[in-house]
């Protein structure tokens, strides 16, 4: 475990939705416990939270302007450098927007770490399967109001030309991130098999636990956080309602966080329907891509947290239902979308003050670019 008095930092850099809300969440509920043995998650005061800390430092310091006002963030980035050089112990980073970094931003920010006096940097990415990763994360860009379809997103990735295929794009990832670092201070976590999680739900969480070099007893409080996947139907009735809306007022936080918050992740989240899966026919792809991932990892010789074998996509059973969101039927929709519209009027009618815009905009700095 950790050795008291020695100086570490481990920037954990994703990748989206890999479990990070879980892992960011724990680590925020046990702060106290880990500060006892020696871990700290940094921030700049008690009143704000490490993730949206973290968050915005890694705004700064990418030069972002995601989720609140311009400049926002300005300055997040040098006071974590400050809080990690007067931290004598065990320090943690994390936030998955690092992982597509430009290059020059993954240097600034690792001669920054490389810095600090008497300071051992190591770097954590967490990788899943392209069959889950993409619908994930086709998923969260509906969430967060974009419109193209799922056949329009593959074809952007496998083209390489998504915001998300850049931050899942593990060799890639690894050669712009470790170039000054020696690959034990490198752990890559492989993000268990469905069957393997259902068999042990916290599988993830002690991989991650190794990597960080923790105790799992150091955090004992659990989180109820996670980001259930949508299903095909009530994916397609948000990206519809995106393509209604004006776009300009879709961005605004208290409409973002009452769409992605309140309707997708607490209401239509919890309606039984058919999930979403990677059609058949792109399996072929995401195969060559997991070989690749495979034969960079084991070449590397970096720690790796798991099994590279988990990389590699499972095909659907024949009985196994899944659907294309654009052969969802109407009826399926409908039903849906009256389910949509009933939650929200329920939410207006228990909001006494419209004009909560603060509690919204804090909500969707934290959560806006999460991989959940």
């Amino acid at each position: 475990m950790s050795r008291q008095g020695q100086r570490r930092v481990y920037l954990h850099i994703g990748a989206p939705k890999t479990g990070t809300t879980y892992l960011q969440h724990r680590l925020t509920l046990n702060l106290a416990s880990l500060r006892k043995h020696g871990v700290v998650l940094p921030s700049s005061s008690p009143l704000v939270p490490p993730t949206l800390f973290h968050f915005r430092a890694a705004l700064d310091v990418l030069e972002q302007e995601w989720g609140g006002r311009p400049g926002h963030a300005a300055g997040a980035w040098d006071t974590l450098v400050k809080r990690l050089r007067h931290n004598p112990g065990t320090a943690i980073v994390t936030h998955e927007i690092f992982a597509p970094a430009r290059p020059e931003r993954v240097e600034r920010i690792m001669s920054e770490l490389h810095g600090l006096p008497d300071t051992e940097v190591h770097l954590v990415y967490s990788a899943r399967d392209l069959a889950r990763q993409l619908p994930a994360a086709w998923q969260e860009c509906i969430k967060q109001g974009r419109t193209f379809t799922f056949r329009r997103f593959l074809n952007r990735v496998e083209r390489g030309r998504t915001w998300f295929y850049q931050a899942f794009d593990l060799p890639n990832v690894l050669a712009k991130w470790t170039r000054d670092l020696p690959a034990d201070r490198v752990h890559v976590v492989t993000v268990p098999q469905r069957a393997a999680i259902r068999a042990d739900p916290d599988t993830m969480w002690l991989r991650m636990c190794t990597a960080f070099d923790l105790d799992p007893a150091w955090a004992p409080r659990d989180s109820p956080r996670s980001n259930r996947s949508l299903g095909a139907a009530e994916t397609e009735v948000i990206r519809q309602l995106n393509r209604r809306m004006d776009p300009v007022i879709r961005r605004e936080p208290i409409i973002d966080e009452l769409i992605r918050e309140q309707l997708a992740q607490e209401h239509l989240v919890n309606r039984t329907s058919t999930p979403v899966t990677l059609p058949p026919r792109r399996f072929d792809w995401v195969e060559e891509q997991a070989q690749v991932w495979i034969d960079a990892l084991v070449s590397s010789g970096v720690d790796v947290v798991g099994d590279v074998e988990e990389l590699r996509p499972v095909r659907p059973a024949a009985d196994e239902l899944s659907l294309h969101p654009g052969k969802v039927r109407n009826k399926e929709k409908l039903n849906a979308a009256v389910d949509a519209l009933a939650a929200m009027t329920s939410e207006a009618a228990r909001r006494n003050d419209p004009e909560r815009t603060k509690l919204a905009s804090v909500r969707s700095s934290v959560e806006r670019w999460r991989g959940r």
